[in-house]
């Protein structure tokens, strides 16, 4: 079948492995460290090469790009799978389905036919017999059923022939399932089944009898009998024992003729999913899952009369129905023959941890692995260097075969069910993963590995992720460097001649810089967030905490937590502080500066408060300035990331303010004593009281008293609206509020503004001079 050699692929050692591992780390520590000067996006590993798009390309485990054979999507069936896939003698291709289970014959022309259909839940193996028929095998019902592949109109379950029920063997009435065929030299049916494990041989009818119209009907044989769960896959060594895989404890057996089992090798994992044995004899088996415990659920099955039991399906089977993926992965082991002088123990070829090997296939120069969840087709050499030759467009490659013209593989697939063609293609094209470079970016030159020859390159750009929405052409390379214009996205593609071969491709961009964001701006007089500073001022007082937020965040719906740059800002109340505080954030994730700039009512010039500030808060002493109102702008700079010709700034102006410390003026305070003729008994003096409250900047908020260090008491102005600048009060002491009206007393007055700056007056009554009134 037509697959590249592996012959010519070479690690590198390990010295020039680890500079290369070395190089990439730096390179992306490189450009994580700092968002400024050009950056380099580099594919030059297995891992990073299967995010692209190969058709005719395979990838190789050291990481580079040669030429190989491409998909063909033959056909899609109607099935949501394909567990098995048969070339007949005459060019023609026999689907085993499942999800509806049918038997599918496709001819030279591509034209599906429904040859055979079944009630049961899947047509899990179809194989060519030595007589020209098929043989079909479906699950659960554990039937074998001959058809005429030539037959012009389909059949059923009624009208096809039965050659093996294991319902009618002696073993057990239990429904048991049947996973593989195979035949012998003699053109005997050998049967692998599960529930419990065993292995049928059934001697076929003759196609040449003569007898009666029917020849008479074998019986089946107990070839083979195990303890294992199930017997997966069979395959057949030259000298003519039968190799099994089982599912339990993922054995591989040895049958000789007369159908005596010998353990050759018990895997890691619980399960063998296929078999193959190379011309020099070396047996390889693929194995997946975990032997602790079977992760996925059992299936239930109705036996015989009305018994239902349980049987535990292979890990392999329900990780496809379900489109789940193995966790542990799969393992492939190489068991090389050996003689009794110098014995060879099995050895691990190939693991892979998200993976589940489905089917093997012997081929020149290696070994194919077909694989699931991800639809990987693997070529493994036998050092265990391996290439990854194609992805399926579906989730599962499930079966494979080689075509009758020996050059290509046919391969059946799940989810969705298909026919697909691996071999010879004409184009050999490799595109890359998708580059997004984060903003609008110029792509510089394109660095490729030392040694890499036969390819060619052209790429292509664009402003959306998606390349089919308007990006520009393929270009080729001019002198190493991409004619693609500016953009977010980038891709580049390989064209691979014969005998090419391409390592690493690193891409040279520099992303176009945009300028800072200011996203909120609060300012908030009266607080301070230097709590030092406070202490200083006021010396022995009890500080009170200050939540400063921003304007969004008033409004917003969403909760914010400490580590939210929208979070409350813990600061300390001070009225001879003013803080401001802002949110800022840089697309390009570039490091930023800030400066601070005040400007005054009816001011045309910002006069700079603090510049090169890399927190986002600031508290400044409103001592310093006049009383009046104010407006603070902030700059934001991205220059510590570039240079000085290239950083951009941005500003955000605040909302108006007041600064006022200065405290009103309390004056005029005079008490008026008079006698109350009316109720003499009960309150023998009015006592009125007037004063004036004056402030320079902002109207009088609020007025208390207080009457011989008692209390405070709130009073009103005279108008009773506190609106002024200047208010005037005068109100009367309550009646009894005097213990002993005959002595002195002491009247108290203090006025707020607007922010909380207070003025405080006070006087003794009577006044000396003052009489008290007669009784």
């Amino acid at each position: 079948m037509f697959v590249p050699s592996l012959s010519n692929f070479r690690f590198p050692s390990a010295f020039r492995f680890s500079a290369l591992a070395a190089i990439s780390v730096a390179a992306v520590a490189t450009q994580f460290a700092s968002a400024q000067g050009t950056r380099l996006w580099t594919q030059q590993r297995l891992e990073e090469f299967e995010k692209g798009t190969q058709q005719g390309v395979s990838l190789s485990s050291d990481g580079h790009l040669r030429q190989g054979p491409g998909l063909t999507e033959l056909l899609t069936t109607p099935s949501t799978f394909v567990w098995s896939v048969a070339a007949g003698k005459n060019d023609e291709t026999y689907l085993g389905t499942a999800s509806p289970a049918t038997v599918l014959r496709i001819g030279k022309d591509n034209k599906l036919f429904t040859l055979f259909e079944t009630k049961d839940i899947s047509v899990q193996v179809v194989r060519v017999g030595p007589d020209g028929f098929l043989y079909v095998a479906t699950l659960p019902s554990g039937k074998v059923y001959r058809l005429k592949p030539d037959a012009t109109s389909g059949l059923d379950e009624t009208s096809a022939t039965v050659v093996f029920d294991l319902n009618k063997q002696a073993e057990g009435n239990k429904p048991r399932y049947i996973w593989d065929l195979t035949f012998d030299a003699k053109g005997r049916l050998y049967i692998a089944t599960g529930g419990p494990a065993a292995v049928y041989r059934v001697k076929l009818p003759d196609p040449n009898w003569k007898g009666d119209p029917v020849e008479p009907e074998s019986k089946p044989d107990l070839f083979f009998n195990s303890d294992e769960q199930h017997i997966r896959c069979l395959a057949w060594e030259a000298a003519g024992n039968l190799i099994a895989g089982s599912d339990g404890s993922g054995l591989v057996y040895r049958i000789n003729p007369q159908g005596k089992g010998y353990v050759l090798f018990e895997a890691p994992r619980r399960e063998i999913t296929s078999l193959a044995i190379g011309e020099n004899g070396t047996i390889y088996a693929a194995s997946v899952g975990d032997k602790s415990h079977n992760p996925l659920p059992p299936l239930a099955v109705q036996g015989g009369g009305s018994v239902t039991i349980t049987i535990v399906q292979p890990g392999s089977l329900q990780a496809a129905n379900s489109s789940q993926s193995v966790p542990e992965g799969s393992e492939i082991f190489a068991i090389t023959p050996s003689n009794s002088d110098r014995p060879q123990a099995p050895r691990r070829l190939w693991a892979g941890k998200d993976e589940i090997v489905y089917a093997l296939a012997i081929c020149k120069d290696g070994l194919l692995a077909l694989t699931g969840n991800r639809g990987h087709i693997l070529k493994i050499a036998d050092n265990g260097d391996f290439a990854d030759l194609a992805h399926l467009g579906a989730q599962q490659g499930l079966s494979m075969v080689p075509a009758a013209d020996s050059d290509s593989v046919l391969i059946g697939t799940g989810n969705t069910g298909k026919l697909v063609r691996l071999g010879a293609v004409e184009a050999h094209e490799y595109a890359s993963d998708v580059l997004d470079a984060g903003a609008l970016a110029r792509f510089g030159r394109l660095e490729v590995e030392p040694g890499s020859t036969g390819y060619e390159l052209s790429t292509r750009s664009g402003n959306v992720e998606q390349p089919v929405r308007g990006w520009s052409d393929w270009q080729s390379l001019k002198d190493g460097v991409p004619a693609s214009p500016a953009g977010r996205f980038f891709e580049w593609k390989a064209v691979l001649q014969p005998g090419g071969i391409l390592g690493s491709v690193g891409v040279n961009y520099l992303p176009v810089n945009s300028a800072p964001v200011v996203d909120d701006l609060v300012v908030v007089p009266g607080a301070r967030i230097n709590p030092q500073i406070l202490a200083q001022n006021q010396p022995g007082a009890a500080p009170q905490n200050v939540n400063i937020m921003f304007p969004s965040a008033n409004q917003a719906t969403v909760s914010f937590d400490g580590n939210s740059p929208t979070s409350p800002l813990q600061a300390i109340k001070d009225r001879t502080a003013v803080t401001v505080r802002w949110a800022a954030h840089d697309d390009d994730g570039d490091d930023m500066t800030y400066s601070l700039y005040l400007r005054g009512d009816g001011e045309s010039v910002w006069r700079l408060l603090k510049d090169h500030l890399s927190d986002k808060a600031y508290s400044f002493d409103s001592t310093l300035i006049p009383d009046g109102g104010y407006q603070v702008k902030v700059v934001a700079s991205d220059a510590p990331s570039h240079a000085p010709a290239d950083a951009l700034t941005v500003e955000k102006i605040s909302q108006r303010f007041e600064v006022d410390t200065t405290p009103p003026v309390v004056s005029a305070l005079k008490v008026q004593i008079s006698e109350n003729q009316c109720l003499r008994s009960l309150c023998p003096q009015i006592v009125s009281i007037t004063f004036e409250a004056e402030d320079a900047f902002s109207p009088i908020a609020r007025a208390e008293y207080s009457l011989d260090a008692g209390p405070w008491q709130f009073i009103q102005p005279a108008d009773s609206l506190s609106d002024s600048k200047h208010e005037h009060y005068q109100f009367l002491l309550p009646p009894k509020a005097l213990e002993n009206p005959r002595g002195e007393h002491l009247i108290t007055v203090r006025a707020y503004d607007r922010h909380d700056n207070v003025g405080v007056a006070k006087t003794v009554f009577p006044e000396p001079s003052q009489p008290l009134p007669s009784r």
